[in-house]
């Protein structure tokens, strides 16, 4: 918040302010706090040019905080006549429209005549210019934490109040006073744009500003408070009356021979279902009840590159698009958006959480409803898509996953682009304003649904939500303590540039509600990627993190604490040298204050021993902090393959390590969602190889093509197994896939037989090696790498539905010597199902343990 330095400083008047202007002003002082947006205004403007404020609605009040809000920033007085122009006015300020009533209040436009007469004394003095200043100003935008909840019906609103309403609300809301400075307008270039200057109609142009202006108003007052919205009632007429809807409610009627007002009740009764309600004192009085509660639970919540979202929002239609870990993300999303004063979304939520009251509840807080699938229900799928049309068509924003459910595993999950589809085709039908898609990366510590999630992955069926499992989680809940949250806001993604990019003519060529043009499914299946791959590349690495990558990585889940701190500065000073992103961030403690803070949050304990403390994972923690490495396992994905590559050999050439890596690149970026193409990707480790040689954990032989690590027992060694280790399930998975594919032959397996195979020779796999990760196995993991392979035309179905293959994957088995064991895959081969467990092994692959090979 921005002040002056003192209290005396904020009631003194200004030079030229009338006395009854500043009595007012001192008695307004105690009640009004200003917090300037952007924080410096002086900064926008020219020096030397004259400037004049506009604000959009008159009263004393507004007229009195533009005052000291401009004092306070050192900026022009609007007290103060314009010098050197032949003007009347003799204050350099206006408003848009002005408000009259005492109670309710109305508004009458009286710009024009302002504007004219500045207009026209600038044709007169053809040598000067005018800077005009929009200035929007909201009282009771942002309360604090220790507001009442009779302020939020005296809040900021799009209603035009009276004298009486606007005075109680500078009562109760008046140190949450929020002025917007906007970009100055430059009188004279807006005069030179009208050609001739000389004969430039000046009551036309005025109004022309006016427009400009009152646009401009509404769309900073719509990032704020959020869009002006009709009531429900309206926006479920807007929808039953669509023409697709009228379609599908009479086609219902046919098809079921059922009277056309029944189907009408039935479509009434669906969006009803669907629809939010949004209500402004509900959201407002939900903040005070979130501020509690996230301090009951959380040391803080962070929010990066928020900055930068929020000036590009205002003029887009927004829609947030967050990753998917626990169902505090929706709430904390809309907090954080309420506070930092934006407005909060409508928020797409499943059918399963519209319980009795706590339905209303989120409804009246934004939330709109939908089914789990639409599938056999042509008028609900109708209506829903003509609401979320008419919500793109409002300019209201919006918040969905793409994921469809929560991360089990916490990598982010294989989008499905429903929602995304819905609202690419609701932006064509009406492209009247350009949508902007906002990934954000949501970061914890510790998980409300950690032990569910461990659960659910080992086999346990989901439990339904309901009342009781609501109230005994928030009992469990409130008794434990979940650390720090980040909300790091990723590159944001136009919708308009990827349509230009597909289709030249989609501007002209209305979209038919029916029609599937080859381009839109392509259109919706790469923002559906990017979204992801953008989502990773903001992500925040927190302690946790930190400690489950390196922890993890050990086969006892224990390391010497000197090792361990020794490890952990390495791999922050790989994210910091070798950025993944320049969104990403990581956290700034030291290696020493990561451990006492993995032990103060209970992750891990300490063992003392006189040769050295031994920090450890116990085995349910073990399983628990698997979810927080998966969470930046993309981060060092780069490493850790120039890693496994020196895991079984001592010696290998760069060339090689290059070679095999953009052979692995394409499934590990669908897997990950990387943010390299595969020249990227070749970059990246050269400039890891380069970073592991300038750290000692490589040495060249020869010339600088050979690599060469330490001996087994070196330090050097270890960092470098630690670093491998961390992605070595996934190479061992796709192995498994592989081999599967091979010792059984091309014509044997149905899809579904691959993946059962896959997933029980995981399982087992699991079992022998003592394994603490339970996505091992995980079904979506197998069914994204087969995927991979055939979207590569290494695996496709033949014409009896079975699956057969390019030979490579022979080559693939033989080249998986580099970076799996001996033992890993002579395991692997001997538990999958199929031919003989030796298939896909070549003599040479048959070298003694322990003993290095080069490539």
């Amino acid at each position: 918040m921005n002040t002056p330095d003192s209290p005396a400083e904020r009631g003194m008047p200004r030079a030229g302010q009338r006395w009854h202007r500043s009595l007012l002003s001192r008695l307004m002082e105690p009640w009004v706090r200003i917090k300037r947006d952007p924080a410096e205004p002086a900064a926008l403007l020219q020096p030397d040019v004259p400037v004049c404020y506009v604000i959009e609605r008159h009263g004393l009040s507004d007229a009195l905080i533009l005052d000291r809000a401009c004092h306070e920033a050192g900026l022009p007085d609007p007290d103060q006549a314009i010098a050197g122009l032949p003007l009347r006015r003799q204050r350099a300020m206006f408003a848009l429209s002005r408000r009259y009533g005492w109670i309710f209040g109305r508004r009458r436009r009286v710009a024009h005549a302002p504007l004219t007469q500045l207009l026209q004394a600038l044709k007169q003095s053809p040598d000067r210019d005018v800077q005009l200043v929009p200035v929007s100003i909201y009282v009771g935008r942002a309360p604090t934490r220790e507001s009442g909840w009779f302020r939020v019906l005296f809040s900021e609103n799009w209603v035009v109040v009276g004298r009486f309403r606007r005075l109680l609300a500078l009562m109760l809301n008046g140190r949450d006073t929020v002025v917007h400075f906007s970009a100055p307008i430059s009188l004279r270039q807006s005069l030179a744009e009208e050609s001739p200057e000389d004969v430039v109609d000046v009551e036309r142009l005025s109004r022309k500003i006016g427009r400009v202006l009152r646009t401009h108003f509404r769309r900073i007052r719509a990032a704020v408070i959020g869009p002006d919205l009709s009531h429900r009632r309206t926006v479920l007429d807007s929808v039953l009356n669509a023409e697709p809807v009228r379609a599908a409610i009479a086609a219902t009627a046919t098809r079921e021979k059922i009277a056309l007002a029944k189907a009408e009740r039935r479509a009434y009764a669906m969006a009803r279902e669907i629809a939010a309600d949004y209500s402004h004192p509900v959201v407002r009085s939900a903040s005070f009840l979130l501020s509690w509660f996230w301090n009951k639970l959380y040391d803080g919540i962070a929010m990066h590159h928020f900055d930068k979202a929020r000036a590009v929002a205002p003029g887009h239609e927004v829609v947030y698009v967050p990753s998917h870990r626990s169902h505090a993300d929706y709430l904390l999303m809309s907090y954080q958006l309420h506070v930092s004063g934006v407005v909060v979304p409508h928020i797409a939520a499943g059918a399963n959480l519209n319980l009795p009251v706590l339905g209303s509840f989120l409804r009246r807080g934004g939330a709109f409803f939908l089914r789990r699938s639409f599938r056999g229900n042509a008028m609900y799928s109708t209506i829903f898509k003509e609401y979320l049309a008419q919500l793109v068509d409002r300019g209201v924003p919006m918040e969905y996953f793409i994921e469809g459910g929560r991360s089990r595993t916490g990598r982010l999950l294989t989008p499905r682009a429903g929602m995304l589809s819905m609202t690419v085709r609701a932006f064509l039908r009406a492209p009247r304003r350009p949508v902007l898609f906002q990934p954000v990366y949501i970061g914890y510590e510790k998980l409300m649904e950690g032990t569910s999630y461990i659960g659910e992955l080992s086999g346990k069926p989901k439990e339904k939500e309901s009342w009781f499992n609501l109230l005994r989680g928030a009992r469990q809940v409130l008794r434990q303590h979940f650390g720090h949250v980040a909300l790091s806001f990723g590159e944001p993604i136009e919708l308009t540039p990827m349509l230009d990019a597909a289709s030249e003519d989609w501007k002209n060529t209305p979209l038919d509600p029916e029609a599937k043009p080859e381009w839109l499914s392509q259109v919706t299946d790469q923002l559906a990627e990017r979204i992801q791959v953008n989502i990773n590349a903001s992500a925040d690495v927190n302690p946790i993190n930190l400690l489950a990558l390196t922890l993890l990585a050990t086969p006892k889940h224990a390391m010497a604490e000197t090792d361990l701190l020794a490890q952990l500065e390495l791999t922050t000073a790989l994210l910091t040298e070798l950025p993944y992103s320049d969104r990403v961030t990581v956290t700034p403690s030291t290696p020493a204050q990561i451990i006492a803070y993995g032990e103060e949050m209970g992750w891990v304990r300490r063992v003392q021993h006189p040769l050295g403390d031994v920090i450890v994972v116990d085995d349910e923690q073990a399983v628990l902090l698997s979810y927080f490495r998966n969470n930046v396992l993309h981060l060092i994905a780069c490493a850790a393959w120039v890693a496994t590559c020196f895991l079984n050999n001592k010696r290998m050439s760069r060339p090689s390590v290059l070679r095999l890596g953009q052979i692995i690149y394409p499934f590990l970026r669908g897997e990950l969602f990387l943010r390299w193409d595969e020249d990227g990707f070749r970059e990246q480790l050269q400039a890891t190889i380069d970073f592991f040689l300038g750290r000692g954990l490589l040495e060249p032989q020869g010339d600088e093509r050979k690599l060469k690590r330490g001996r087994g027992g070196d330090d050097s060694a270890f960092q470098l197994r630690v670093i491998a280790r961390s992605l070595m399930q996934a190479f061992e998975r796709y192995f498994i896939a592989i081999a599967a594919l091979v010792k059984n032959g091309p014509g044997t397996l149905t899809m579904g037989e691959l993946e059962k195979t896959c997933i029980l020779t995981a399982q087992r796999l699991g079992l022998l090696q003592e394994l603490t990760a339970p996505e091992f196995f995980d079904k979506s993991l197998f069914r994204g790498f087969i995927q991979k392979l055939r979207e590569r035309k290494m695996l496709w179905t033949d014409d009896d539905g079975k699956l057969d293959f390019d030979p490579v994957l022979n080559d693939l088995v033989r080249d998986a010597r580099v970076v799996l064991s001996r033992d890993i895959r002579h395991s692997i081969l001997k538990i999958t199902p199929g031919g003989d467990e030796n298939d896909g092994e070549t003599p040479a692959d048959a070298s003694p343990p322990g003993k290095d090979s080069s490539a």
